[in-house]
C-alpha cells in the first residue's frame, strides 16, 4: 500500500493532488502545533492586476500552542462570499469559470466550526470533480496506536508501521532534507519524494504566477487536462 500524510490544507496546490492520485490511503494530519499564516486556513489565487492575493478563512483567536484539530473557524461573518468576490475578476478571462464556482460552491457547502472538516470536504470535492479518488481518515479520529514519536520524521514512519501492510511512503520535495531515509528502510518502507514538475498554462495574462492555489488551476483548465498535470512529477 502506498501512503501520503499531509496537514490538511486549504484548496492547495497542484502537488497536494498529486500526492492523493498517487496514493491509495491518504492521512489528514491534525495532532500537531497550527501555524500561523501557513496554508491551512489560506491560499493564493491571482489578483486582477498583476501577482497574486490570499483568500482566507477568519479563525477564532486561540493560544499559541493550540493543535490542528482544534482549531475553530469563526463564522461571524460571511467569509464565503467575500472569497467568492475575491474570485469575480476570473470571470473576464478564464473559460472554467462557472464550472469551478459551482464546484466552490459544493466545496464550501459545509455548516462547520472546524478547520479540519472544512478542508477534508473541500478535498473530497475538488478530487471527485477532477475525477481522482481519496481514500482519506483524520488521523485524530482514527484511534491509532503508534510507537513513541522521538523525532518529527518519525510520524510518518511511525503511523506506516501502525497501519501495517505499507510498502511505500510518499512525501513532498521539501522532506527530502528533513526525512531520514534509513529509518524507512530498515522498516521494510520506502519513501519517496514528489517533485512536481509544474506546467505552465495560459493565465490570460502577460507573465505566469506559479504555485497559486488549485482554484486558479481549475478557472484554466478542465478536468481531463488538470488530471494529466497530476502526472507530471518525479520520484526523488
Amino acid at each position: 500500500m502506498k501512503v501520503g500524510i499531509m496537514q490538511p490544507y486549504f484548496f492547495p496546490y497542484l502537488g497536494y493532488f498529486s500526492l492523493i492520485k498517487n496514493t491509495e490511503q491518504f492521512i489528514l494530519f491534525d495532532p500537531v502545533q497550527f501555524i500561523k499564516h501557513g496554508w491551512i486556513e489560506r491560499n493564493r489565487i491571482l489578483k486582477p492586476q498583476g501577482d497574486w492575493q490570499y483568500i482566507s478563512v477568519p479563525l477564532v483567536k486561540h493560544s499559541r500552542d493550540t493543535i490542528i484539530k482544534d482549531i475553530q473557524i469563526s463564522n461571524t461573518n460571511d467569509w464565503k462570499q467575500t472569497i467568492f468576490a475575491q474570485l469575480v475578476h476570473y470571470k473576464k478571462k478564464a473559460p472554467f469559470y462557472q464550472d469551478t464556482i459551482n464546484t466552490l460552491r459544493n466545496a464550501l457547502d459545509i455548516e462547520t466550526e472546524s478547520i479540519v472538516k472544512l478542508n477534508e470536504h473541500i478535498l473530497k470535492t475538488i478530487c471527485s470533480y477532477i475525477g481522482i479518488e481519496f481514500n482519506s481518515s483524520v488521523y485524530s479520529e482514527m484511534n491509532l496506536s503508534i510507537d513513541e514519536v522521538t523525532a518529527s520524521d518519525e510520524w510518518a514512519l511511525n503511523i506506516c508501521k501502525a497501519l501495517g501492510n505499507v510498502e511505500e511512503y510518499w512525501n513532498p520535495e521539501g522532506g527530502l532534507d528533513f526525512f531520514d531515509r534509513i529509518k524507512y528502510v530498515e522498516a521494510g518502507i520506502k519513501i519517496n519524494f514528489l517533485k512536481m514538475n509544474l506546467p505552465k498554462y495560459s493565465q490570460r495574462r502577460p507573465e505566469f504566477e506559479s504555485g497559486l492555489s488549485i482554484i486558479d488551476v481549475m478557472m484554466f483548465n478542465n478536468p481531463k487536462e488538470i488530471n494529466k498535470m497530476l502526472d507530471c512529477y518525479e520520484l526523488l
